[in-house]
């Protein structure tokens, strides 16, 4: 009853607010408010909500593990991370408590407890939109990860001071955990590439980095984030991720089912949703002109801002350990910022392109840590996106051409540069980089990015600058294809056609030398 009941209301409700241009997400969120409201009506038993608390907490911890598979541990030591994630706490406090403790009855102390449960974002939000894009390793993508990971260990410390609880002396046999990561690469290849590898994943994500690190006091959110970042260099770790995927989607459906199955809201709860949903924008403010202080150019600001333009998940477990009484009030406030996030970050890139121009008057005349090159030198042929099919066309042309790629992903530029190969980091959905580019001797243009969005507007600008040169594309859609035609590629191939076209050209050439 209880399946039938979730898995119904979560389908009819995401599937209709898909059909009007929303995330399904949002959908999800609406269910458990209905389930909660009509509960006593279809006598649902009792010890639902823990059943779904359970479900979702497994969601949280699979989407965290797979993000540190995609993690670059390095990325946590730059200043725009540690500062602005820190900076943006504090002034996030700092702005929040005065306002709760001016319209609403609190003490100082809850009024405190509630500023630090909304000083957060939601790390479970931002991850899922970021993927959902492809841009979780990207610039931007990385540097709100990163944020959003020093904002979960600063909840951590926050939930251990105020239950009064601290780690247990076995906690520090966490530091020893790198000298695991050979037999981890180990048992990983061991595991093949179909339900041992999947079980394998859960093993790390919910029993040895979840319970493993709640026994010695710590928090299983960050036992799954570790154990994921241990096999982040492993060349499977897309694979894992991969694998893990539709089960951490049906998990995470659970998440925003409880946020709304936690109860319903009553006129004080919908007056503190309002105003903390007022203060919202400055929050996406002080995001923005924090990473523009720490040299981030404009349109990294901007989107990493949008993306952790929300409150967080982990308020809710802040005040389910110190203000029970108000979870459901954050709940509320936690829904509605989604509500209003995730639109927002699925129109990240058309809004900073029709803002750009206001938006660049705040960067500093400095140089960049996403500074993006103006010349394509000597190089006959450009390619943007260097995955599994950029590499190919790469290693295949580079004995007749002189090749130059880009790619968003700066652990891919390093490691390709490492490997002698003529590539730099640029984003190809980037306004700023289009301006002033110097395309010299290049006359074709190959877009074997992943995102389908990235390939088109790169036809679009690369038409819009003047380039008269051959544009090609890999799609794995008829329909997407058409898009990019129409964008100003000359030709897309749709890639397992052209993947059987290949095998059949071998056949055909094995056959003829049998032949003869």
């Amino acid at each position: 009853m209880l399946e039938a009941v979730w898995i119904g209301f979560a389908f009819s409700l995401g599937l209709l607010v898909r059909l009007i241009g929303l995330p399904p997400l949002i959908g999800y969120l609406v269910a458990g408010f209905v389930i909660s409201a009509t509960a006593s009506e279809m006598s649902l038993p009792a010890e639902g909500p823990s059943i779904i608390h359970h479900v979702a907490h497994l969601g949280v911890l699979l989407l965290l593990f797979t993000v540190g598979l995609k993690l670059n541990v390095r990325s946590l030591a730059k200043a725009e991370v540690l500062g602005g994630g820190t900076l943006h706490f504090g002034l996030s406090i700092v702005l929040i408590l005065p306002a709760v403790l001016l319209i609403f009855d609190v003490s100082w102390y809850q009024a405190l407890m509630l500023a630090i449960a909304l000083a957060f974002s939601s790390t479970v939000l931002a991850a899922k939109v970021l993927e959902s894009k492809r841009e979780l390793r990207a610039f931007h993508g990385r540097v709100a990860i990163g944020i959003l990971i020093v904002q979960d260990l600063l909840a951590l410390l926050v939930m251990s001071l105020a239950s009064g609880t601290m780690p247990s002396a076995w906690a520090l046999l966490v530091f020893g955990l790198p000298l695991l990561r050979p037999l981890l690469f180990k048992l990983l290849d061991a595991s093949g590439h179909e339900d041992l590898l999947i079980l394998f994943g859960l093993l790390l994500a919910l029993v040895i980095g979840g319970q493993g690190f709640e026994l010695v006091g710590l928090s299983s959110e960050l036992g799954a984030l570790v154990f994921g970042a241990m096999l982040a260099k492993h060349p499977r770790a897309g694979e894992l991720s991969k694998s893990l995927w539709a089960i951490k989607e049906f998990f995470l459906v659970g998440f925003f089912l409880q946020i709304g199955i936690d109860g319903l809201p009553d006129a004080n709860a919908w007056l503190f949703a309002a105003v903390m949903t007022l203060i919202l924008p400055l929050k996406a403010v002080m995001f923005f002109l924090l990473l523009v202080l720490f040299k981030l150019r404009a349109r990294s600001a901007f989107l990493t801002s949008l993306s952790l333009t929300n409150y967080s998940e982990f308020g809710l477990i802040v005040a389910s350990v110190v203000l029970p009484e108000w979870l459901v009030p954050l709940a509320l406030t936690v829904a509605i910022s989604f509500v209003i996030s995730a639109p927002l970050n699925r129109l990240a890139h058309p809004l900073y392109e029709r803002f750009c121009h206001r938006l660049l008057k705040f960067e500093r005349n400095i140089h960049h840590p996403d500074e993006q090159p103006v010349s394509l030198g000597d190089a006959d042929v450009l390619i943007m996106g260097m995955g599994r099919t950029g590499t190919a066309a790469y290693n295949y042309l580079k004995a007749s051409k002189k090749i130059i790629a880009m790619d968003s992903d700066p652990a891919k530029v390093s490691d390709h540069q490492q490997q002698g190969m003529n590539i730099f980091y640029a984003d190809a959905e980037d306004q700023v980089f289009w301006q002033g580019l110097d395309y010299g001797k290049v006359e074709a243009v190959i877009l074997s990015m992943n995102d389908v969005e990235a390939k088109v507007i790169a036809a679009k600008k690369l038409r819009a600058s003047g380039f008269k040169g051959f544009i090609v594309s890999h799609s794995m859609h008829k329909d997407e294809a058409r898009d990019i035609i129409a964008a100003g590629a000359d030709q897309t191939y749709l890639t397992m056609s052209e993947a059987g076209v290949g095998i059949a050209e071998h056949v055909k050439q094995h056959c003829f030398e049998l032949k003869a």
